[in-house]
């Protein structure tokens, strides 16, 4: 076997044999960044975002994200008890606040750390809008998105490197290096890295309506929130094979047919009645 084989042959053994379970969906999925490590360093960047921007306290906005952040979490330490992983929740240090910002933005960091941006509420419109974006953004913290994020950037350059060093083994001329190089790193960020992401994002958008649906929110409320979304940007938006996020229609669309399937869920927890 030649050496070139040998590495890349283990380089994709190593990066195969580093999955996990994700416990809400079954699916196997890129072992994260163990939460040990990853929550001081969130939750540091979390105080220092803080610090620098405008947080709002004690208006009748920043105590809505407050109480919806604490229903979702409910939801999901109560369906987390019922799947069997009651100590899923073990580590995380629950926050959500509300930040002066224009942008049309919400984020999560791991371990539970909430951001809203205050330009985002008018598309929200209510407390069931401000419940399907913290659900959603609950679900990447749920999910461990940025650990399994930071996993695929290493692997990332883990394989590239190993790219590289079999096409020096192999005695290429450089030129001819450099375009595998060149390729690798296009091919693997338009076909690796943004699929990921994407799939990350319809996979919260999947949890985050189970979640909020759970916590008595209505779910048919995801699509039309979306389509909000859709009419704030005007309709323009980056081609989906070159965007982190699943474009506005394939969203839309999503997020309809899950929403019967988020009700059904959510009466086996005896929540049938929806704000």
């Amino acid at each position: 076997m030649k050496k070139t084989t040998i590495i890349l042959a283990l380089t994709v053994t190593l990066f195969l044999s580093s999955c996990a379970t994700n416990v809400f969906t079954g699916k196997k999925t890129l072992k994260p960044i163990a939460n040990d490590r990853l929550f001081p360093m969130a939750f540091s960047q979390y105080d220092q975002f803080l610090d620098e921007n405008k947080v709002i306290t004690g208006t009748p906005d920043s105590k809505m994200i407050a109480t919806v952040g604490g229903k979702i979490k409910t939801a999901a330490q109560r369906w987390l008890n019922a799947i069997g992983h009651p100590e899923y929740l073990e580590g995380y240090e629950w926050e959500y606040n509300l930040v002066n910002d224009p942008a049309v933005n919400a984020w999560a960091m791991p371990g539970g750390k909430i951001v809203f941006y205050t330009g985002i509420l008018p598309i929200c419109q209510d407390e069931t809008g401000v419940a399907i974006v913290m659900g959603h953004e609950v679900a990447h913290a749920l999910a461990n998105h940025g650990g399994q994020r930071m996993s695929a950037s290493q692997w990332q350059s883990i394989i590239g490197t190993g790219v590289a060093v079999g096409s020096q083994v192999a005695g290429l001329e450089s030129g001819t290096q450099n375009l595998i190089n060149q390729a690798y790193g296009v091919g693997s960020q338009v076909g690796g890295m943004l699929p990921f992401s994407r799939s990350h994002e319809t996979e919260a958008d999947k949890i985050g309506l189970y979640l909020a649906a759970m916590a008595g929110y209505n779910p048919d409320e995801g699509a039309l929130l979306w389509g909000r979304m859709k009419a704030n940007s005007g309709g323009q938006s980056t081609p989906q094979i070159l965007s982190t996020h699943p474009s506005n229609d394939s969203r839309i669309a999503n997020l309809k047919e899950l929403a019967p399937l988020a009700k059904a869920e959510a009466a086996k927890y005896g929540v049938t009645s929806f704000k």
